[in-house]
């Protein structure tokens, strides 16, 4: 079975799923996003101060990541393939497929609630809805999602082992506006 036969299968899998609440459900995880993370970093700014800085260099880093490999591979959207209509679309986006800015971005903040138990299962949880909705929006091929937790998992992993190193370049900076790291 090739790529493009898995990518295939698993939207076909999808299709039994589809329905106008379960669009507006997975659409709403996608943008729970833009909520979700400056909520962690408030949680960690207040909880471990050490780790908020990081997390937003994380964040910012993964997501620069993402975008270079976007406009190197230049992958079109599943939406955008003539050759899938027939799949679920909902809002489809003009930018870049490969790989999944959600699963990069997302995975990669995975380490910075990994020590805190029950924020740490809620999130894998809500994780696991946010990319699952990717590909049922027919927003991602099941592979950008994959690719997308590998880079995530190595450039996640990068940052959050140089955490000391961050705070060390952060604190003179957040020094002058009076927040100690």
């Amino acid at each position: 079975m090739d790529i493009i036969s898995i990518n295939t299968w698993a939207f076909k899998a999808v299709q039994p799923l589809v329905s106008p609440q379960m669009n507006v459900a997975m659409s709403l995880f996608a943008d729970s996003f833009y909520v979700v993370v400056p909520l962690l970093f408030i949680y960690l700014f207040f909880r471990n101060r050490k780790d908020a800085f990081p997390f937003i260099a994380a964040a910012v880093a993964l997501y620069i990541v993402t975008d270079i490999i976007k406009l190197i591979v230049r992958e079109p959207r599943p939406c955008l393939n003539p050759d899938l209509s027939w799949i679920n679309v909902v809002g489809c986006e003009g930018s870049y497929s490969f790989p999944s800015n959600h699963a990069t971005t997302l995975t990669g903040l995975y380490f910075f609630v990994s020590g805190y138990k029950y924020l740490r299962i809620l999130y894998i949880a809500w994780l696991a809805i946010v990319l699952f909705g990717r590909v049922y929006l027919g927003a991602h091929y099941p592979t950008d999602v994959v690719a997308g937790i590998a880079v995530g998992l190595i450039v996640g992993f990068i940052i959050y082992s140089n955490r000391k190193r961050i705070n060390d370049i952060a604190r003179p900076i957040v020094a002058r506006v009076g927040i100690t790291v």
